[in-house]
């Protein structure tokens, strides 16, 4: 039976409200109380959705899980520019980290020592960092002295500080510092040929599904 569309509100507010919490005093010392309140409903109402704090902890990773995926979505293996491609997923990451509290805490739970979780957002944002500069070396778009792990753990670090800084201000995570971080990346990734045709601040209008063959994909997402 579906749920009706008050439920449905109320348990969005409650993840939200969650997520909100989590990232401010971490998964050990978030309250059922403060969450509960932060979505205007009461304890109980809050257990008719949620067993117990860990019910909500899975309910915030899965959703950021699920946010992480629509902004990164598959790995084509013949994207017309997989590094392009890399740089915009990463500027839309970093915007939606400055204004999604969910994916924020879903972030931050995966580093929590506190919280023992069936899902990793760093490892699947790794993972598909990884993949994509895997298709970008075989279309012969990465210079040879590359090193994929090297750069994956680069690129992943700086996504991280991102996640920090962003909830310091919203300056720490916008398009200009994200770009900068890629103006100075790009030319250690690409010849001077194909870093001269890249948009390190990121494509208005990406690529069009037609421009590719979406059915040969890495399963990253």
């Amino acid at each position: 039976m579906a749920m009706q569309p008050r439920a449905v509100r109320t348990r969005q507010d409650l993840i939200r409200s969650a997520a909100v919490v989590f990232e401010r005093a971490g998964f050990a010392d978030a309250s059922i109380a403060a969450i509960s309140s932060g979505a205007g409903v009461s304890n109980g109402a809050l257990h008719f959705h949620f067993r117990n704090k860990r019910a909500l902890g899975e309910a915030v990773e899965l959703a950021a899980s699920q946010t992480l995926v629509h902004i990164t979505g598959r790995v084509p293996l013949r994207h017309p520019s997989p590094l392009q491609l890399l740089v915009d997923t990463s500027q839309v990451l970093a915007e939606c980290l400055l204004h999604d509290p969910v994916l924020r805490a879903g972030f931050s739970l995966a580093s929590d020592a506190t919280w023992q979780g069936r899902i990793n957002l760093w490892e699947e944002w790794q993972d598909w960092v990884q993949l994509m500069l895997i298709v970008a070396r075989e279309r012969d778009v990465l210079i040879p002295e590359v090193v994929i792990e090297e750069a994956v753990l680069a690129i992943t670090s700086i996504v991280a500080g991102f996640e920090v800084l962003s909830r310091i201000g919203a300056e720490w995570t916008s398009r200009s510092a994200v770009t900068g971080f890629w103006r100075l990346m790009l030319p250690q990734l690409a010849g001077p040929e194909t870093a001269a045709t890249l948009l390190p601040e990121g494509t208005d209008c990406p690529f069009s599904a037609r421009d590719w063959e979406l059915a040969e994909t890495y399963g990253a997402a």
